[in-house]
């Protein structure tokens, strides 16, 4: 209930503080490419049921066409975009979905249905018993994600079968220990890195 009540606090602070500043990147967005200023997807949340993340859009429109994954300096990437993602800027928009409960602001990261049906049974359960959120530790760990893939032969596979287990690992382990002091823990990290570039 604490940690419930930290995000509503939190996220409404959070998105009343903002709101200059995202018709600003709204304004960017739009005047950069041609299409909508919020990046929608399903993810799988609580208890596997599916909901459309916020995002500020950081591609072209067609960029779901070409693949799930972002690889490295991905030419589907907008100018903008590329400003957005490594400045973690493109994700605040998921305040939303704090404030609507179908995310918290840490927890672990919403997949999209087609990683989360690799899951073994006996992680997904354990996974998916919290709210996703906007930031955890295995976010923290892959924040070079992109780089990562970007040097594997087979981004998919490498994704697959090396990021997305240990993903898992820290996610389960978090699900076990989850409370508002471990949260506060993660958010304190996760503006540190932010702080840091």
């Amino acid at each position: 209930m604490a940690k419930r009540l930290f995000d509503l606090l939190a996220s409404a602070l959070g998105l009343a503080a903002l709101l200059l500043p995202g018709l600003i990147v709204a304004l960017l967005i739009k005047l950069d490419s041609p299409g909508p200023v919020f990046f929608r997807q399903q993810r799988v949340g609580r208890f596997g049921v599916p909901f459309r993340i916020h995002k500020f859009r950081t591609m072209r429109v067609d960029a779901e066409a070409a693949g799930l994954l972002t690889v490295g300096a991905d030419a589907r990437i907008t100018r903008v975009g590329a400003w957005l993602r490594s400045h973690r800027v493109d994700e605040l928009p998921q305040l939303i979905d704090v404030l609507q409960g179908t995310m918290s602001l840490v927890g672990p990261r919403p997949e999209v249905p087609r990683y989360v049906a690799l899951y073994p049974e006996t992680l997904k359960a354990q996974v998916l018993s919290v709210r996703p959120g906007i930031t955890d530790p295995a976010s923290l760990r892959f924040r070079n994600e992109g780089e990562q893939l970007a040097a594997a032969a087979d981004p998919e596979r490498e994704y697959r079968e090396v990021i997305l287990p240990a993903k898992l690992a820290c996610a389960a382990e978090y699900a076990v220990s989850a409370s508002l002091w471990t949260d506060l823990g993660v958010l304190l990290r996760s503006l540190r890195v932010l702080l840091r570039g």
